[in-house]
């Protein structure tokens, strides 16, 4: 049996782990409320937060419930739009409702649960925040402007909140932002005894990171394979930086990556490129190792993760192996993992304070969406010449592609634009785009041409490019 909290009622159910939470509200449940939508994990009409009892406090998170599976619940708590109802509106909705912020009201639900999670889960409750916090929800109603006028609204009133989220539920609750129940969810969830993990019947089990490709692409065959969730190992998540290198466990969420503090000194680019992936509610589920192993020749961790010279921990029933990035892909979708492996870890060294880092991406949209190119770059010098090179690229062949050719030949280079005219032919000749949804071969070839442009700039910013700059 799978137990977890709903709301404010403890639940179990015997349905199959694969079973998807969307489908267990509304169909057991009759919490009609969370909405479906589009069931990709696009639109934010499913928003709901699911909290995970920590040592202080339940730390909730905002996901799509289209893509959370039943079997990843159990011990934790379910709070959708039902969940958060008080007497009176709260100062969340009052705020929409005050902004003329709904008109069909279909996506409203999914708008409330992501700023409720905000209130709940933000290290800073400022605008920014709270903006980044409704990136996964789409109005096709408002035009949007309602709807920032009623999130300053609400950020304008936060003042006197603590800054801490472990300090500010009491705070909330009592200011009648969110019902009382919430105080005693720790010691509820405290209670609920570890569910018994029981060997897989038919078949080797499938490992399940995020779930934010697994389940959109075959939601159904998972509910009635066997299941292994890697976000349930403790020993598979965390970031640990020392000296020498950067370990970062296999089901770490990008949501994690992006808000480590020691990963955004060494990298200042790092928080600006990974707000660049997905939505909150996807990065809050999808992993570092999911990215990699969904084996998509735009991955944007993977791209970065090639430039920073990433090697695998990889695990199976016959040991424990270890294995380069760019040795993982063997054509396209196609990787070096059996059916009975998972990796665990990622590691690379850390920089030196002589690298210089940068990443680049290209695509319809400036956020949140899949790429047409991306690209990361890694670069030392003496001052005057090249002395390490790594670079990489995505959407130019049918994998993730270390461009090796082009490092070895920047070797020794000067720092000039000469140089970064030869690297360009260099690149171009190392590539093969093909024509898709996401442009045309030629019109890869001419923006990775761009990129390296980008890089150079990004990197060297004291070079002329005057010629090269539009």
């Amino acid at each position: 049996m799978i137990r977890f909290i709903l709301n404010r009622d403890l639940v179990s159910t015997d349905l199959g782990p694969g079973v998807l939470l969307l489908d267990y509200l509304r169909r057991e449940c009759r919490l009609t409320g969370t909405k479906q939508g589009c069931r990709e994990g696009d639109c934010g009409a499913c928003s709901v937060l699911v909290g995970r009892l920590t040592d202080d406090r339940v730390r909730y998170r905002c996901v799509a419930a289209c893509l959370m599976p039943l079997g990843e619940l159990h011990g934790k708590h379910v709070l959708t739009i039902e969940g958060i109802n008080l007497k009176s509106l709260s100062p969340v909705q009052q705020n929409i409702v005050d902004a003329g912020a709904t008109q069909c009201g279909f996506c409203t639900p999914g708008i409330v649960m992501a700023m409720t999670g905000f209130l709940l889960d933000s290290p800073s409750l400022c605008l920014a925040d709270a903006m980044t916090a409704l990136d996964g929800n789409i109005c096709r109603c408002t035009g949007y402007a309602s709807i920032r006028r009623a999130v300053q609204n609400l950020v304008d009133g936060l003042a006197p909140f603590p800054a801490e989220p472990m300090r500010r539920l009491t705070h909330l609750v009592q200011a009648g932002y969110l019902p009382a129940y919430l105080l005693e969810m720790h010691q509820r969830l405290a209670a609920i005894e570890p569910v018994t993990r029981l060997p897989a019947e038919g078949g080797v089990p499938v490992p399940v990171g995020g779930g934010t490709d697994l389940f959109v692409q075959r939601p159904d065959r998972l509910t009635r394979q066997p299941l292994v969730f890697l976000h349930d190992d403790a020993r598979l998540s965390g970031i640990i930086v020392d000296n020498k290198h950067i370990r970062i466990g296999a089901a770490t969420p990008i949501e994690d990556l992006k808000a480590d503090a020691l990963l955004n000194q060494i990298f200042p680019f790092w928080r600006k490129a990974l707000d660049h992936m997905a939505s909150t509610p996807i990065r809050h589920r999808a992993t570092l190792a999911g990215n990699m192993v969904n084996a998509s020749p735009i991955g944007d961790l993977t791209i970065i993760m090639l430039a920073l010279g990433a090697r695998l921990t990889i695990r199976g029933p016959h040991g424990t192996r270890r294995l380069a990035l760019e040795k993982f892909y063997h054509g396209y979708k196609s990787v070096d993992l059996a059916a009975d492996e998972w990796i665990t870890e990622i590691a690379f060294a850390r920089p030196s304070s002589q690298c210089r880092f940068n990443v680049e991406k290209v695509s319809r949209r400036q956020r949140l969406d899949i790429a047409s190119v991306n690209t990361a770059i890694a670069l030392e010098t003496d001052g005057k010449r090249i002395t390490n090179a790594r670079i990489s690229a995505g959407g130019v062949a049918p994998i993730p592609l270390l461009l090796t050719k082009s490092a070895a030949w920047l070797l020794g280079q000067p720092v000039c634009s000469e140089t970064l005219a030869g690297l360009i032919d260099i690149v171009d000749s190392e590539i093969a785009p093909i024509d898709d949804v996401r442009g045309s071969a030629r019109y890869k070839r001419r923006l990775l041409g761009r990129l390296m442009v980008a890089h150079f700039k990004a990197c060297f910013p004291k070079l002329d490019l005057k010629g090269w700059l539009p």
